[in-house]
């Protein structure tokens, strides 16, 4: 009776994943392929998934299979029984939302998308403005729809963090922003900074393309399960473990950007490409939280892509496919290049240093906004203040301001503080990382990914939903997640690189 029952709900679980992983095509076709007028269809076509997603996982039939569940649960192995509970969890907030929000949410995102690409081209807040509105008012009732306990954003950060709060968060952001801050200003004033020159050259989008091909391979991803597009802004989306697709950037002035860009990209790939095959078609074949697969992104852009031995490793690589612009420049110029730090206007093209303040003052307006404490209308003079006041800058337009970034379009208010906990956790794990792996940056620097592959995926990838990122930090790391590590981790990179004391 127990199997019997399982195997109906691995059944009806698996078709509601094949619905969403059908939206999720095509909202990867909106931002890749599909043409302009195509975006009134396209809102509709996702609105219907959307709707008939909802109510197929919110059927009857889905509460009563995991009830008669939960009443086995100690005849269930650990594997059933967690996926219960994690399908149990998901089915409590899935039916809190009436279907016919659902797909009113999913119209206006495919709505504000679009108004968001022309607004941020034409650098015009204003043509934006009521989408947000929009955007704003249907998070606010979906915060209500949820519940919640002090504020209503928690509701919202439940969605990518699950058991964080702006309450815990919050302490620990203001501590990032005053370390990070002086660190910044200790840099700024550094008598030894990295210099570039030969960065100031046309570097061929094409040689680009092929070196972030080949570094995507070295690394691991499976490119007969994926592929690489571009986008005007980089993401990765998965319809399964064997189709996992990454999309960048390039631009003909910096080298560096694209090539990022799909280290990053690429970083949550391997994390998607590397669930568990029992898990696949269930809830458990999915992220911790948004902050733990962040973490996985921050390790492979940053951690590995910015260090000195993946430099060693690439800069005669890198050469071959730039010969005349990489003449003479050697590893060490490379890798004080990709870590040069600048405070910027662009939240992803921003250095380590700078990156967790660009967050911070995101999680600052988008709480505001949700708790009415900020105008929409104001959203470009709060923007302004905040990057003058954290980053010392001012801003030019709306398009390098408060329109560069494609969340809000998407509707995802409570997604941006997951970046700043993606750096604290990949630093966290790196530690452990080193501890267990002392041969590591040799590994790097022969090319050889496999050993930090193996360890992520044995560690965080295939374990999948089992555990809440707080519990997984602790069960990898054996300390509750910290900002100590990440502070050191950057103390121990830029204080040699600048020459600070």
């Amino acid at each position: 009776m127990t199997e019997d029952l399982l195997g109906q709900l691995r059944e009806r679980l698996g078709e509601y994943v094949d619905l969403r992983h059908a939206g999720a095509l095509l909202h990867w076709d909106q931002e890749v392929f599909m043409p302009p007028k195509g975006a009134e269809a396209r809102g509709r076509q996702l609105a219907t998934l959307s709707g008939l997603a909802h109510r197929f996982f919110t059927a009857p039939e889905t509460g009563d299979l995991l009830k008669a569940l939960e009443d086995r649960r100690d005849s269930l192995d650990p594997d059933a029984a967690k996926l219960v509970e994690v399908a149990s969890y998901d089915y409590d907030r899935a039916t809190r939302l009436p279907e016919a929000f659902v797909r009113e949410f999913a119209e206006e995102q495919s709505k504000a998308y679009h108004v968001w690409v022309k607004a941020r081209k034409e650098s015009d807040f204003r043509q934006f403005e009521p989408n947000l509105a929009r955007i704003v008012e249907l998070n606010r009732r979906k915060a209500d729809y949820m519940g919640y306990e002090g504020t209503p954003y928690n509701a919202l950060l439940e969605d990518y963090e699950r058991g964080v709060t702006a309450e815990t968060i919050a302490p620990i952001f203001e501590t990032l922003a005053r370390e990070q801050r002086d660190l910044v200003q200790r840099i700024t004033n550094a008598s030894q900074r990295p210099r570039a020159p030969w960065l100031k050259r046309d570097w061929s989008e094409d040689a680009q393309w092929a070196f972030s091909i080949r570094i995507l391979e070295d690394i691991g991803y499976d490119m007969e399960a994926g592929r690489q597009d571009r986008s005007v802004h980089p993401f990765t989306t998965a319809f399964d473990v064997n189709d996992v697709r990454v999309t960048t950037r390039l631009a003909k002035d910096d080298p560096f950007s694209g090539l990022m860009g799909s280290l990053h990209e690429g970083g949550h790939a391997l994390y998607e490409q590397g669930y568990s095959a029992k898990d696949w078609r269930t809830p458990l074949a999915g992220p911790v939280s948004l902050g733990i697969h962040e973490s996985q992104s921050r390790m492979w852009e940053n951690c590995v892509g910015r260090s000195l031995p993946f430099w060693e490793r690439y800069a005669p690589v890198m050469r071959e496919y730039f010969p005349e612009a990489l003449e003479g420049v050697g590893a060490e110029q490379i890798y004080a290049a990709v870590n040069t730090v600048e405070p910027s206007l662009i939240r992803v093209e921003a250095d380590e240093c700078t990156y967790n303040l660009h967050i911070i003052l995101r999680f600052e307006i988008e709480r505001a906004l949700i708790e009415g404490e900020l105008a929409v209308a104001d959203v470009p003079a709060a923007w302004n203040g905040k990057v003058s006041d954290f980053l010392g800058l001012e801003t030019p337009d709306d398009a390098r301001g408060c329109l560069q970034d494609i969340h809000w379009s998407h509707g995802a208010m409570g997604y941006f503080p997951t970046y700043a906990l993606g750096n604290l956790y990949a630093a966290q794990i790196l530690e452990r990382i080193l501890e267990e792996l002392p041969g590591l940056w040799d590994h790097v620097r022969a090319g050889e990914f496999q050993p930090l592959l193996q360890w992520l995926r044995a560690r965080i990838h295939q374990q999948g939903r089992r555990y809440t990122a707080a519990e997984m930090i602790a069960e990898v790391t054996g300390k509750p997640p910290e900002s100590g590590p990440f502070l050191r981790y950057l103390a121990e990179k830029y204080t040699p690189l600048y020459g600070l004391r």
